[in-house]
């Protein structure tokens, strides 16, 4: 299951790093430290920063890629739901007074 916090995910930094995914963004964050050249190998996702791909596999990965359908459908539903607020939006705005007198 992915969303199982208790799942193992293996570290892109080292091989034999096996961690618990609920803690999986902090070791990224220690082992991108720990493994600085490793780390000028690996490319972010950007639909999903915890995949570090090789870089020379990103576009590929980005083609594939799980999250991007996710993203993608969240950027619909918010279009959509402004162009719905956009709809039902009344206006408020009301002319100021008019001093004028055309009749005099």
């Amino acid at each position: 299951d992915d969303l199982d916090p208790e799942r193992l995910i293996q570290c892109p930094y080292n091989k034999h790093h096996r961690i618990r995914a609920g803690r999986f963004p902090y070791h990224l964050v220690k082992c991108r430290k720990s493994y600085p050249e490793v780390a000028k190998e690996l490319a972010t996702c950007p639909f999903n920063a915890r995949h570090l791909v090789p870089r020379a596999d990103l576009s590929d990965h980005i083609m594939k890629c799980n999250d991007k359908g996710i993203l993608e459908q969240d950027i619909v539903n918010q279009s959509c739901g402004f162009q719905r607020e956009q709809k039902n939006a009344v206006s408020t705005w009301q002319a100021p007074p008019c001093e004028e007198d055309w009749e005099s």
